[in-house]
C-alpha cells in the first residue's frame, strides 16, 4: 500500500479565512503596511482581571490536568450565566468545556453523526460547518440564503430540504460571515420543524453579546422543553472577552450528547487547559461592563464602515445586527480590469487587493456565496478609515 495521507484528509478543505490571515501576517512581517480585514478576532485587550485570573491560576497551582469536561468552578460558571442571561437550567452533567467553540462543534458533530446523516446548513455560512460534519461522516445539504433576503432562510425551503437522512440544523445568530439575526418569529418556525422531523439545532452562539441596533438575541433553547431537548447549545468566551488565545468553549446540551462528547474527548484532547478555565470562569462571573464597553465601539465601527462600503461606486452591503463582520456585494466590480488582471470572482478581487492594495479580507466564495467579500470590523476604526480609502481608490483604477 503507498505511503501518503489518506483520502478522508485529502478531501479538507482549509480555513480560507486563517489562511487570509496567514498571508497577511507575513506580509507585515516583510515590513508591507496590510490592513487587515480579514481575522475574526477582537482587536481589544484581554480585560485586565481576566489575565489577572490567569496570572493567579499560576500561583495556585493550576497546572495539571482537570477533569475532561472540564473543572467545576467553571461549569458552573456557565450555568449560572446561561441562567441568568437565558433562564436556561443546565446541571453540571449538561455542560462540558472544550478547547474553544470550534473544538465544542467538531466533538458535538462527532458525536452524533453517522455515515450519510444529514446536516442543514444556510448559506453563506462559516467556512469550517461544511467540512466539520464531512469529517465526521456527514453531508452537508445547504439552503440558499440570499442578500436579497437579508441572507434569512425561507422557513418554506428550509422544510423542503428535511429528509428521513436529517439529523440536525447549523444555527449561527448573530452570524459569520454576514451578521444577521434571526426573528423571534422565525426561531419559532425553526423549533417547531425541530420538534415535528425530530432533529438536532446545533446552535452556534458565540457572537451572542456582540448585537446591535437595538435588537435582542433570543437562545432557542429558551422556546420550550421539547426545543430545548434537541438543542446543542455551543458557546465559548473568545469573541465576548477578547479571550481567543485561551482556547476555552463550551457546550450545554442532554446529558447523553455530553456523556457521548465526553468520552470523544478523553480519547482525542483530554481536558483543556487547567489556568485558562480559571480565567474563563473568572470571566463569566465579574461584571460585565466590559461587554458593553467592546459591543459599543464595534456598532460605531459597523457604522461607519458600511457607510464608507456604499460610498464607492460598485460595491455596496447591508448593515448587519451582530457580530463583526460585513458582507461587501463586489458584482458591481466582477469582471473589470486592474492593470493586467481580469478580477474575474471574489478570489481573484481579494488576491488582488492584498497584492496592490495591501488590503486584507475574505472571498465570498469561502463562505459559499460568491459576489461578495466578508470585511470583519474587529479593527480599529483608523484602520477600518485607511483601508477604505485604499478600497476606494483601487476602484478608481478598475477598467
Amino acid at each position: 500500500m503507498p505511503l501518503g495521507i489518506s483520502a478522508k484528509c485529502a478531501a479538507i478543505a482549509p480555513s480560507a479565512t486563517l489562511a487570509m490571515d496567514a498571508r497577511a501576517k507575513e506580509l507585515k512581517q516583510a515590513g508591507v503596511n496590510v490592513i487587515g480585514f480579514a481575522a475574526g478576532e477582537p482587536d481589544f485587550e484581554t480585560p485586565a482581571p481576566i489575565r489577572q485570573a490567569m496570572k493567579d491560576a499560576m500561583d495556585m497551582g493550576m497546572t495539571r490536568y482537570t477533569p475532561v469536561g472540564g473543572t467545576l468552578e467553571l461549569r458552573r460558571a456557565i450555568a449560572a450565566r446561561l441562567k441568568e442571561d437565558h433562564g436556561l437550567e443546565y446541571g453540571m452533567d449538561e455542560i462540558l468545556v472544550s478547547n474553544g467553540a470550534k473544538h465544542s462543534l467538531y466533538t458535538a458533530f462527532q458525536t452524533i453523526l453517522d455515515p450519510g446523516d444529514e446536516v442543514i446548513v444556510d448559506k453563506p455560512c462559516w467556512v469550517s460547518y461544511p467540512e466539520m460534519i464531512r469529517m465526521a461522516g456527514g453531508v452537508p445539504v445547504f439552503l440558499d440564503c440570499p442578500e436579497e433576503q437579508g441572507f434569512l432562510p425561507s422557513m418554506r425551503d428550509l422544510e423542503a430540504l428535511v429528509s428521513p437522512r436529517t439529523k440536525a440544523f447549523i444555527l449561527n445568530t448573530p452570524s459569520n460571515p454576514n451578521g444577521c439575526m434571526w426573528s423571534e418569529a422565525q426561531l419559532r418556525e425553526l423549533a417547531a420543524l425541530a420538534v415535528q422531523y425530530d432533529f438536532y439545532i446545533v446552535a452556534d452562539e458565540i457572537y451572542e453579546k456582540l448585537v446591535y441596533s437595538g435588537e435582542r438575541h433570543f437562545s432557542i433553547a429558551t422556546f420550550g422543553p421539547e426545543v430545548k431537548a434537541r438543542t446543542i447549545l455551543i458557546n465559548g468566551v473568545s469573541k465576548t472577552y477578547a479571550m481567543t488565545g485561551f482556547r476555552i468553549g463550551y457546550t450545554a446540551a442532554p446529558r447523553d450528547i455530553i456523556r457521548g462528547m465526553n468520552n470523544y474527548q478523553s480519547q482525542s484532547t483530554s481536558s483543556p487547559n487547567a489556568a485558562a478555565q480559571h480565567a474563563a470562569a473568572v470571566a463569566l462571573s465579574m461584571p460585565q461592563d466590559c461587554v458593553e464597553e467592546m459591543r459599543a465601539a464595534f456598532e460605531k465601527r459597523r457604522d461607519r464602515l458600511v457607510e464608507l462600503i456604499n460610498a464607492i461606486p460598485g460595491l455596496s452591503c447591508r448593515k448587519p445586527h451582530g457580530a463583526f463582520y460585513v458582507m461587501m456585494n463586489i458584482r458591481g466590480i466582477t469582471g473589470k480590469r486592474h492593470r493586467d488582471t481580469v478580477l474575474t470572482d471574489s478570489v481573484v478581487i481579494a488576491e488582488t487587493l492584498l497584492d496592490r492594495a495591501h488590503v486584507a479580507l475574505v472571498p465570498g466564495a469561502a463562505f459559499l456565496d460568491e459576489g461578495f467579500c466578508r470585511l470583519s470590523y474587529a479593527t480599529s476604526m483608523e484602520n477600518i478609515e485607511e483601508g477604505m480609502r485604499r478600497i476606494a481608490d483601487f476602484v478608481k483604477e478598475l477598467e
